[in-house]
Formats: C-alpha cells, structure tokens, sequence
C-alpha cells in the first residue's frame, strides 16, 4: 500500500484504516510512506512493514519507489493518491513481472479538470496511464461513471467501493469527549484541507450572512493548508474573527462532535469525503454543498441532511439558516446509510477485490 505519508487528507486516512484491518493472514502488509522520513511506533499499525522513503515531493520519490517494490516483490500494489498514481502506473513497466497495480481514486475527474485545479496535461496523463492499472477503486458509481465518460476506460477496470469508516470507534470517542465549545451558539463544524476546492471561502461568507440572523453563531474550522491566511484575512474583511477558531490539523475531530450544531461541507467538487461520513456516523445534523452526484445521491431526502441547490455562499446560507430552524439544540440522526460504510463491510470488500486479481493473475500465468 502507498501513500505520501501518514496523518494527511481523507486518502491517506483510507490507507491507513485498511493497513489496519486487512488480515495478516491472508496477506503480508506493506505500508510505502513516499514523503515521510520517520514515523513514531505509535504510528505503526501492529504487524506491518513501514517503509519511509523520506523524498521531498511524490514525484522526486521514483527511484526509491522503484528500489521498493522491486525488493519487496509485492503481489500486488494498492496506491491511493492520483498523483501517486501517476508515478506508480508510470513505473510499472519496471516493475517484477506479474506485479498487479489497483489505483484508487480520490476525487471526480471532470469537475478536477474543469475547475483548474489540475496542470493542463492531466488528462492527458490520466488516459495514458489508467489504462496500466488492473483495477480503478471509485468511491460511489458516479465517479466511475465520470472516469468511464472521461477517459474512455473499459467499464471492467473499473469498481466502486465503499470507503471504510470506523462507525462504533467515532462514536465511542465523541461519546466521551468533553464539550469543547463556548458561547450561545448554534455551534459548526467544517473539517479538510485549506485548499480552494473546499470551499472554506464560501463557507465564511455564508456564515456572515447568516449572522444577521444568528448573530452568535460559531464556526471551527479543523485543517491546514495554504489557503490558510487568505482564509482569516477573509474573516477580518468580512467582521468574523471573533467567531471563527481555525485549530489546524486535528488527528480526531470527532473530539469536537459534542456541542456541535451542524456539520457543514461547503466544498466545489468532492468525491465521497470522509470527513462527511465521519460526521455522519457521529449523527451530526449535515449542510452540505452539492459537491459531486455522489455527495448529492448520498444526502438527497435524507433526514438530518440539508443540500443546498447550487455550489454558493448563498444558497450554502440558505441551507444553514434552514437547518438552523428546524433543529432542536443538541439534535442527532442515525444516518442509516453509513452502515454501507463501515469498516468491516468496507475491508471485506477490498479483500474479494485483492483475491480476485491474484485468482486472474494465476490464471493468466497457468494459460502461458
């Protein structure tokens, strides 16, 4: 398994839960850190081999990725970032013979690319290099529809699973966390990268206008990234500094599910992120921009789950101001659909996908 490193974004997280769960009888784990340089052994997950390559940047990692695998020999190779997917499908023709590659992917293809946020080749790269990979891991069936429309890859390629959350450990946490809001309230919540995809710029401008009805309500913000000072001077501009608390990265923010209000996801484009599901298994009340029609076909006509009808600070305000109204204080829900999610249903199903492709691979070799 590869990842950049330990205690990043929703992807990392994935990766990391699954090295903690998948059976050590089955499979002999490895867990490749490209850009870490050391690791804590409270970081490492029982019976598994860590490997810190310690490369400034993914890209710069491919030598040492490459010295990796061919010394480990892995059957197969679970990458989970799409940029070190990139390098891995691209240093593939290098690696041992019969070593299967599965990518999983993070995020929607076209709103990616349409927003901007990737370089102009990345398309490019994309339908060049996905074709290498045995199987593409989606998080909901319309990111495989987006990737099958988008990169013309063979629909066989190509598997949704779920994304695995540790339901009764988030509950168990909250449950005893201590209450670590202050003030009148209503209290909310947003957790992610600061980064202009997420649209924690929205989120603030649609907090201000709900201040003209709710003038003491709050907002954590938990994450770090570079959009973090644009961010809070946004928050002096818009008269906010007072009710906004940016508390950087937090390894747990379900420590701040009690007392919450809501939890608001106010990003552009998503794919199925965690931080959302994670809310839900904690039965926060959700607010939620209509970020990709996974996020959409997840939420709509849920109970406890407000979507705003257009990505925008206002009708991401309408939606607040309309949850806002129609909760009782303290108010949770049971998010029924966060049973497909949980950990052991999403583990099972990550096994049968690495047990099939080692069954194809033996049959393939017993045919040549």
């Amino acid at each position: 398994m590869l990842i950049p490193h330990l205690g990043g974004g929703g992807a990392e997280h994935v990766v990391a839960l699954l090295a903690r769960d998948l059976s050590r009888e089955k499979y002999e784990l490895h867990l490749g850190l490209i850009t870490q340089t050391g690791i804590g052994a409270e970081s490492i997950p029982s019976g598994i081999y860590i490997h810190a390559l310690g490369s400034s940047r993914v890209r710069a990692g491919a030598f040492k990725l490459l010295q990796l695998v061919r010394r480990v020999k892995p059957d197969v190779i679970l990458s989970g970032m799409f940029h070190l997917n990139f390098l891995v499908l691209f240093l593939r023709p290098l690696f041992p013979r019969g070593t299967r590659v599965l990518v999983r992917q993070n995020g929607t293809v076209s709103a990616a690319l349409a927003f901007g946020s990737l370089p102009v080749y990345s398309r490019m790269l994309y339908r060049l290099l996905y074709r290498l990979a045995d199987r593409v891991i989606c998080q909901t069936p319309a990111m495989a529809e987006d990737l099958a429309g988008q990169l013309h890859l063979d629909e066989n390629r190509l598997v949704v699973l779920p994304n695995p959350v540790d339901v009764d450990a988030i509950r168990d946490e909250a449950a005893k966390a201590p209450d670590l809001w202050t003030g009148a309230g209503p209290h909310l919540l947003a957790v992610g990268r600061l980064s202009r995809e997420k649209g924690f710029d929205l989120l603030l401008r649609a907090l201000a206008a709900l201040h003209v009805q709710n003038p003491h309500a709050d907002l954590v913000i938990a994450g770090a990234g570079p959009e973090e000072a644009a961010l809070k001077a946004q928050c002096i501009e818009l008269g906010l500094e007072t009710c906004v608390r940016f508390v950087g990265h937090v390894d747990s923010p379900f420590a701040y599910f009690p007392g919450a209000s809501a939890f608001v996801l106010a990003s552009r484009h998503e794919g199925l992120p965690n931080a959302l599901l994670e809310a839900a298994a904690g039965g926060l009340p959700l607010v939620a921009l209509p970020a990709s029609q996974g996020v959409v076909d997840l939420l709509r006509d849920q109970p406890g789950a407000w979507l705003a009808t257009e990505i925008s600070s206002d009708a991401l305000a309408s939606s607040l101001l309309a949850a806002l109204e129609s909760l009782a204080p303290g108010q949770r829900f049971d998010h029924r659909f966060i049973e497909q999610f949980r950990i052991d249903r999403a583990i099972l199903a990550y096994e049968e996908l690495v047990d099939a492709v080692l069954m194809d691979a033996q049959r393939k070799e017993r045919r040549h």
